[in-house]
């Protein structure tokens, strides 16, 4: 919820846009999110706990100058011969001299002997608030006394010496792929359908290069990349001109058009905002109220009433956006019977039928992510030859009430979908590495194609990737094509 991101992150500030698209997205109707920070140059601000002539320093682990926390010890329960425990109790408060405690983490019997269950830089490893910082001294801090209070142990706040960094760059939001920071970040988690990415101030769009790294890190996500729209397109006419220029062109990627005006409420008036949060949000809303498994046409994108578009668009508008892949965002709905269908940016680069259709498109990711989580036991018996029957059962298992149910396009529902997992997909060369490969298609919306993937299971993980099936003769063997990303494989027609 929202509220829970104010307690993590701090809620809404006006340097950044990001609390501004979270509280868009959950207003829309978002769930549930995975919000990844980013800093430039930021320092964290610092506790400074007394140890006779020394001092046990503690640094937030959030940078920052809005991060305010404090910390206190005592000695309850430390007995009188072990002169190196303590306990300690980190709070994060309000702002600095609140008595609102937003977070708080209580440590037993740390001690400051290196080595021991409960060294204090060990022990705070588990912490969100604070790690130590610099060595630990040979003495364990003094108790903390409030001057004055009827109890004697009291707080010692934080100092004023956190740091918000500088303006943040294309870099400092695509991150480290080794660090796993930035967009990177996404990679730890495993169900992601969504990408958005605010713009990184005000008066500012976000680069090409940010664009094109998250368009390849949500092809390995599976997931959908949000583009927003740039501050400057004013109009329907903009924003064909612009899409021209901007020349991103991926199935795993789609925009909307307008941006949105949201009541900021840190500035008291309504304000223009990039519209990602807020599609993010009506998208998850959509999920909820029907199916992506269910079928039918697609729905308009509509917000609800705490946003709305920031100018209303005609129908020809919305024909001519949809054209170049732009969907178009409505506060209200249209009042023909016609609805457009929802479009990624993939432009003429796709590679079936259904790529640039949203839905299509979403439904073949969903089917790739269920595949590959539901064979992931295939790692375990991947050298074993017998596995591969059961492992084409099982998905096939999966696809044919879907395909039953019309979802892989009109036709008959025997021909929609194939599984391949025998001496085609799988050499010696893969059995002597433990590696088993599936071949998965699905018919796409033009005759006679068809949507073709490959998963591959190794004790160094799962992958997949797209892959071109031709119908050859039977015992054709696959092969990699010139492509790392790419798969050529033979399938013949008795496999479907």
């Amino acid at each position: 919820s929202f509220a829970e991101f104010q307690q993590v992150f701090g809620g809404l500030w006006q340097p950044s846009q990001l609390p501004y698209a979270v509280e868009q997205f959950f207003e829309n109707g978002g769930r549930r999110a995975v919000i990844v920070r980013v800093c430039n140059g930021g320092a964290p601000a610092t506790i400074t706990l007394p140890c006779g002539a020394g001092a046990l320093t503690l640094e937030a682990r959030s940078p920052g100058s809005r991060e305010a926390l404090r910390a206190s010890v005592d000695y309850d329960n430390v007995g009188a011969n072990e002169d190196d425990r303590f306990n300690l109790v980190v709070q994060r408060v309000r702002s600095a001299g609140s008595e609102h405690i937003e977070d708080q983490e209580i440590f037993r019997r740390l001690s400051i002997v290196p080595g021991t269950t409960r060294f204090v830089a060990t022990a705070l490893q588990e912490s969100t608030l604070v790690r130590v910082r610099g060595a630990v001294p040979a003495v364990r801090p003094d108790r903390t006394y409030r001057v004055g209070a009827r109890h004697p142990i009291g707080y010692v706040d934080s100092n004023p010496d956190g740091d918000d960094g500088d303006l943040l760059t294309d870099y400092d939001l695509i991150g480290s792929e080794q660090r796993r920071t930035g967009l990177f970040a996404l990679r730890a988690s495993d169900d992601v359908h969504f990408l958005c990415i605010p713009p990184p101030a005000r008066d500012r769009d976000l680069g090409a290069s940010v664009l094109v790294v998250a368009a390849r890190v949500c092809q390995d996500l599976r997931a959908m990349l949000i583009v927003d729209p740039p501050a400057a397109w004013a109009g329907c006419d903009d924003a064909l001109s612009g899409r021209r220029e901007l020349d991103l062109q991926s199935d795993h990627a789609l925009m909307c058009f307008p941006r949105i005006l949201a009541f900021d409420r840190l500035r008291g008036r309504y304000e223009a905002f990039a519209n990602g949060g807020a599609v993010a949000g009506v998208l998850a809303r959509m999920d909820e109220q029907r199916s992506p498994w269910q079928a039918g046409p697609d729905d308009e994108l509509l917000l609800r009433p705490g946003t709305r578009a920031a100018m209303v668009l005609t129908d020809s508008e919305r024909s001519r956006l949809a054209a170049h892949g732009i969907n178009s965002l409505q506060s209200l709905r249209t009042t023909g019977e016609r609805r457009l269908a929802l479009r990624t940016l993939a432009g003429g680069t796709g590679r079936s039928a259904d790529s640039s259709l949203l839905t299509s498109r979403r439904r073949a990711l969903l089917v790739m992510s269920s595949i590959e989580r539901g064979t992931r036991w295939a790692m375990f018996d991947a050298a074993d030859r017998n596995v591969w029957y059961k492992l084409a059962r099982q998905v096939q298992d999966f696809l044919q009430p879907l395909a039953d149910a019309g979802l892989f396009g009109a036709g008959d529902a025997a021909d929609a979908c194939y599984v391949v997992c025998d001496e085609r997909v799988n050499t010696a060369h893969d059995m002597s590495e433990g590696r088993v490969n599936l071949l998965v298609g699905l018919r796409s919306g033009r005759a006679g194609e068809y949507f073709s993937f490959m998963v591959s299971h190794s004790a160094a993980g799962s992958r997949v990737r797209p892959a071109r099936a031709n119908r050859l003769p039977p015992g054709t063997r696959m092969s990699v094509s010139a492509r790392a990303d790419d798969v050529e494989a033979g399938v013949d027609d008795t496999q479907r």
